[in-house]
């Protein structure tokens, strides 16, 4: 059985379709499935069952010999969010918790880390194991995830005293964390202000006929030029399934394309695969995220492709077209 928790969300619902379409029927699905609009992703999915993420510590604990790996994508994702409890609870001791489990009972254990651990990206972008904890998030989401990371790396690089030789690590058989940079792609209808920005471009234009950008607030990037590293989830599932089935080196790896595009492309783009012309505004960002808004990122892609990882990435305009006119068009369900 493959266990995938954040199951009704984005990425999670995602991944179980892909994981239906190599064949896995036998897919535990872990969520808090309290709101309609996200149960709708796992509409037509494959599963074995369904089981709230308040009892699934202890479920783990208690079916450990049927579970062949856990996929653990749940999280709070709103950027926005500044509760730290929250943070805390939910991305950070929660994790630790099933990490454990699966070092105990010898589970592969895969999970999702974030690009938003690199804050204004003043090191840069690399997932080299010496540079993760140097990094500093702009935000709680961010650090929650950083944090994550760090005990991760503590766990695996084993405590106690090096000059008396006892350092013993923690870790399961398999594992591997994921920088998520920006993913975009069908079944994040229900995300609303933390959805892509082709999301909002394509409902903006239904409603409009127009698209409205942030402005830039830094003299050295024009408006509309702020860059992301931006990955169709169809390519950030493709790699863990890739991890799930042939178990490359464990580590913290990126996950994006190793391209940082525009916004404006974005938009753009988006517009285009509508068979519109853009028509394309700027207001100024929200003051709640003016602040620890980031204005480029870029994955540094060498590990993945190092530990084997082949596949070609969807190019942004090739991601954008698909994800429009095979799902947000009728705002359908991958």
């Amino acid at each position: 059985m493959i266990v995938v928790t954040g199951a009704a969300g984005f990425i999670g619902s995602c991944l179980i379709k892909r994981l239906n379409d190599a064949g896995y029927a036998d897919v535990l699905a872990v969520d808090d499935f309290s709101r309609p609009d996200k149960n709708r992703n796992l509409e037509g999915k494959k599963l074995w069952g369904q089981v709230h993420r308040n009892n699934f510590v202890r479920w783990l604990e208690r079916n450990h010999a049927d579970v062949d790996a856990v996929l653990h994508l749940g999280a709070r994702t709103d950027t926005t969010e500044t509760n730290v409890q929250i943070f805390n609870e939910l991305n950070l001791e929660y994790s630790k918790a099933l990490w454990m489990i699966c070092t105990g009972f010898q589970i592969p254990f895969f999970y999702a880390s974030s690009a938003a651990t690199y804050g204004l990206g003043e090191i840069g972008y690399s997932d080299d194991h010496t540079v993760i904890p140097q990094l500093k998030p702009l935000n709680p989401y961010g650090q929650s995830k950083q944090d994550f990371d760090v005990w991760v790396l503590e766990m695996v690089e084993g405590r106690g005293s090096k000059a008396e030789g006892t350092r013993s690590t923690l870790h399961p058989p398999a594992w591997a964390g994921f920088k998520f940079f920006n993913v975009y792609g069908p079944n994040e209808y229900h995300k609303g202000r933390m959805a892509s920005v082709i999301f909002h471009t394509a409902r903006q234009i239904k409603a409009t006929g127009g698209m409205k950008l942030f402005r830039s607030h830094r003299p050295d990037f024009k408006d509309g030029e702020q860059s992301r590293d931006f990955i169709y989830v169809k390519d950030v599932t493709d790699v863990l399934l890739f991890f799930l089935e042939e178990r490359p080196p464990n580590a913290i790896y990126n996950l994006g394309t190793g391209k940082a595009r525009t916004f404006l492309d974005l938009a753009t783009g988006t517009f285009r695969a509508l068979h519109l012309e853009p028509n394309i505004s700027f207001i100024d960002t929200p003051a709640d995220i003016r602040d620890t808004y980031q204005y480029f990122t870029q994955a540094e892609m060498d590990k993945l492709r190092a530990a084997g990882y082949r596949e070609p990435f969807y190019g942004l305009e090739e991601g954008i077209e698909d994800y429009v006119q095979r799902y947000l068009k009728d705002e359908t369900i991958f």
